[in-house]
């Protein structure tokens, strides 16, 4: 009884104010005015998540998932989904914080436009709670990013209004559609077709994984035009609204959602087009490349999703340590502990360091500042970091229920859906295989390798690190017999050496900070 009051009595959480080195990058990340107005709102924010968002995430993921909704009360097929009400004040809270609609309109306090450094920190409060969530809001800002940067006018005005909606107008959230069942990762392998009517086209196919189906408002989709060629380069990008003008869907159809091991909040599904509506988003024969820019944005919301997971199965694990009494004192007073703790630690931030260290380089490329040397290590550090970050998820996920013992693996605790949310991380946005070759094709195509090893040089320099030296010498001398190497060697390296580049990366970035 003692302990129940206890719990009824606990002070609110914040993941917020409770993360000093989090509030420490975005210091060094943020100019004072926006620093002010950022501490500000994500105090509000962390709040919301540590606490409504929190347990709302916890009756989606066990008692209120998406339903698929296939016909109305007169028989009429409708493919809608339904989501629970919690879920639904989630979605209109977050993004009335602006995390997708004010990196591309002003703030009204501020007077200009935010940033993705911003809407990351945003996003690192909200996969602390709701991962699954945190999907639909990056599909969001990819959409709204391909809306932004290569849509003509009439598409831009007739979309993006509403997917950065704030509250002032309806939201359409987004989507992407890429994957085929006979496709996979292979995306040009894709054959949905686009036929032209007037000044539109229609669709026709199926996309096998379309996540956010149901929920979206516009979805970005890859299809293949009449005589355009096989493979990537014949793909076209379309902007296709869900429903008609009318309200009624736009040809399409939910065939089934997927019963996933997490992630459960986001309704991912097979959808089935019969002649649905398309707008050409950009040039017709570059709809690849502008896929594969938003995928680096969703790789980094990837890697953000993956370090917030880390950060709240350390705040987890931290919490019951010193909280759990075993053999007569706290478990935290046990050495073995205090080790994995401070190893847990070390770990969760340096890779915050990198990530966010990352995200500067990213601004620059987005806002069209950088060179085609930062481009290619922006790509390359992309790719290592989402690679890392998800896999360290998975073991940050595993070494909280260690620290639970058998109440690591009841439901009651937050631990087991860390570690399932934790899984598909490593899967979305490229799995290590796919990572790989992106690092061998980055090498090969554009000496990635020499500007990484390079930058991290010029780091080093400003620093009396003899060590990282030495690990930056060893790393270089593997790195020029791996460019060197044949495709079948360089693929059985790939991912070990991906890891090595990574986990330098993260050491040199927390040791600038002083650490």
């Amino acid at each position: 009884m003692k302990v129940l009051q206890e719990e009824r009595t606990e002070k609110r959480r914040n993941f917020f104010t409770e993360d000093e080195f989090f509030q420490k990058l975005l210091k060094k990340h943020l100019d004072d005015e926006f620093y002010a107005y950022a501490t500000k709102e994500l105090e509000k924010f962390g709040e919301t998540c540590a606490n409504e968002i929190d347990e709302r995430a916890t009756h989606t993921d066990r008692d209120g998932r998406p339903q698929l909704i296939r016909y109305n009360k007169y028989g009429e097929e409708v493919s809608e989904v339904w989501v629970n009400e919690g879920y639904k004040k989630t979605v209109a809270e977050t993004y009335g914080t602006g995390i997708v609609g004010y990196v591309h309109k002003e703030i009204p306090e501020l007077g200009r436009k935010g940033n993705y450094t911003y809407s990351f920190a945003q996003g690192y409060l909200l996969s602390q709670a709701e991962p699954g969530f945190h999907c639909p809001v990056t599909l969001t800002l990819a959409t709204a990013y391909l809306l932004d940067h290569y849509a003509d006018e009439a598409v831009k005005q007739r979309f993006l209004p509403y997917i950065c909606a704030t509250g002032d107008v309806e939201l359409y959230e987004g989507a992407t559609f890429l994957t085929e069942r006979q496709g996979g990762s292979d995306v040009g392998a894709n054959v949905v077709q686009a036929k032209e009517e007037g000044g539109h086209y229609r669709l026709y196919g199926e996309k096998y994984f379309a996540s956010n189906a149901g929920m979206c408002g516009v979805a970005m989709v890859l299809a293949r035009r009449e005589g355009a060629p096989a493979g990537s380069q014949g793909l076209t990008l379309f902007a296709v609204p869900w429903k008609k003008e009318d309200g009624s869907v736009n040809h399409l159809r939910i065939r089934r959602l997927k019963d996933k091991l997490g992630v459960r909040a986001v309704p991912s599904a097979e959808v089935e087009f019969d002649g649905a509506k398309a707008y050409v988003v950009g040039d017709p024969d570059r709809g690849f490349y502008y896929m594969m820019e938003a995928l680096n944005l969703s790789r980094i919301c990837n890697t953000v999703a993956s370090i917030s997971i880390m950060r709240r199965s350390y705040a987890e694990a931290k919490a019951y340590a010193e909280r759990r009494d075993a053999f007569g004192k706290r478990l935290v007073e046990f050495p073995m502990v205090q080790q994995t703790l401070n190893q847990l630690q070390q770990k969760l931030e340096a890779e915050m360091a990198a990530t966010f260290e990352m995200v500067q380089l990213y601004e620059k490329v987005t806002n069209g500042e950088a060179t085609k040397e930062e481009e290619a290590l922006n790509r390359l550090l992309i790719a290592i970091m989402k690679k890392e970050s998800a896999e360290q998820a998975i073991a940050f996920a595993h070494e909280a229920i260690e620290m639970h013992g058998g109440n690591g693996y009841i439901e009651d605790f937050v631990t087991p859906r860390l570690l399932r949310d934790a899984q598909v991380l490593t899967v979305w946005e490229g799995t290590a295989n796919i990572l790989g070759l992106e690092l061998i094709r980055l090498v090969n195509k554009f000496s990635a390798h020499e500007i990484f090893l390079h930058d991290l040089k010029e780091r080093l320099d400003g620093m009396a690190a003899l060590e990282l030296v030495e690990q930056w010498q060893a790393l270089k001398g593997r790195l020029d017999v791996f460019a060197e190497d044949d495709h079948v060697t360089q693929e059985l390296k790939a991912k070990s050496m991906a890891k090595e580049m990574a986990e330098l990366y993260e050491r040199v970035v927390y040791v600038e900070l002083g650490y």
